[in-house]
């Protein structure tokens, strides 16, 4: 049974339509990222399945119980939220117990929990302090503990880690991983940032204009885009795509290139396609060139270490793409070598449609 399971989900705001028939389930215990650009409806549709929002059509069934209309308290849900939303006259060990005690409770049972949660997160030395005293990292862990205790069905992220710097977004991606692996509860994250739907989710579903684009585990999305936004809102460097046309055994690029295809396509020759490459299969060229691989002569164009890697730009059938080399590969611009492309990653796009082919 799914912990979750949404039916043409609706959501209008006047003439707005921010959530456009969504279906979705997600079985329990699994982590599932919502992801996608701003004002793609993830947040709409998290604060409806929380009950903050109010449907305008549609079904939320949360434990197998229509929630649709239910009140948030009576969804069995914890939700963390983007500012912490703690209370600033409240210790952390009465921040984290004030949802049980509104519940009445037993304050041997209040004490459990929130012990239990704080030492979880790494909070336990940090109960008598007040949220003032907090640093960023320690606010987020304190409205995380505030969810977990409640031993809810369904726990709900919106953007939890947005306001905090690069390396407490790491640290507290790694704490909330590690928290579920021990929960095995059923959570449903909302995110902007790829690379945190990626390291996070056991299922992406990755949004657009109010519908779901494309959903799966984050290496299927990465593997096999359905569409030219996938391909290109999931990766790191993102997809480089070059204008080609078919040719019989593969594409022809605008300054003349040919790249073979090593897998039949359902392509006619002189058809426009488009052609996506990941920078991370784009190496520099050996002496041996491994099945399905195309060598390219190129001049490089641009630099950009990223320590153990290197960002390398350079012009490809006429458009700068970026290769993700290995650090000492390439040292300045100008330089002049051959890349190696493994033609079996290669995405061919079709460019009005905009699907994968």
């Amino acid at each position: 049974m799914s912990d979750l399971k949404i039916t043409k989900l609706h959501k209008h705001y006047g003439a707005f339509h921010a959530v456009k028939g969504i279906d979705l389930d997600v079985p329990e215990g699994e982590f599932t990222v919502l992801v996608g650009p701003s004002g793609c409806g993830k947040s709409t549709l998290l604060r409806t399945i929380a009950g903050l929002e109010e449907a305008s059509s549609g079904k939320v069934e949360i434990g197998g119980r229509d929630v649709t209309w239910a009140r948030p308290r009576d969804r069995d849900i914890a939700m963390v939220f983007q500012n912490y939303a703690l209370y600033p006259y409240l210790n952390v060990k009465d921040n984290i117990a004030f949802g049980l005690r509104a519940r009445k409770f037993a304050e041997p049972e209040v004490e459990r929990r929130v012990t239990r949660a704080a030492e979880m997160l790494g909070i336990a030395h940090l109960l008598a302090r007040f949220p003032r005293e907090l640093s960023g990292g320690q606010r987020q862990r304190v409205a995380i503990g505030r969810a977990i205790v409640r031993d809810a069905i369904l726990y709900l992220f919106d953007e939890p880690l947005s306001n905090l710097d690069a390396q407490l977004r790491d640290d507290m991606r790694v704490e909330i991983k590690r928290l579920h692996q021990e929960m095995g509860r059923t959570m449903i994250y909302v995110t902007h940032d790829q690379i945190e739907a990626m390291t996070l989710a056991d299922r992406i579903v990755l949004l657009r204009d109010g519908m779901i684009e494309q959903q799966g585990s984050p290496l299927d999305l990465f593997e096999r885009p359905a569409t030219r936004f996938v391909a290109g809102f999931l990766g790191s460097p993102k997809m480089n795509f070059i204008p080609a046309t078919a040719t019989a055994s593969g594409v022809k690029l605008t300054d003349g290139t040919e790249l073979a295809l090593p897998a039949a396509r359902p392509l006619k020759p002189g058809q426009a396609v488009v052609l996506g490459l990941r920078p991370q299969y784009i190496a520099m060229a050996g002496p041996t060139l491994a099945p399905g691989h195309a060598r390219v002569p190129v001049t490089i164009e641009l630099v950009q270490p990223t320590g153990s890697r290197v960002q390398a730009t350079m012009p490809l059938g006429g458009t700068s793409i970026v290769a993700e080399l290995a650090a000492h590969d390439v040292s300045r611009p100008g330089e002049k070598t051959e890349i190696d492309i493994d033609m079996t990653r290669a995405v061919i796009i079709d460019p009005e449609t905009e699907k994968v082919l």
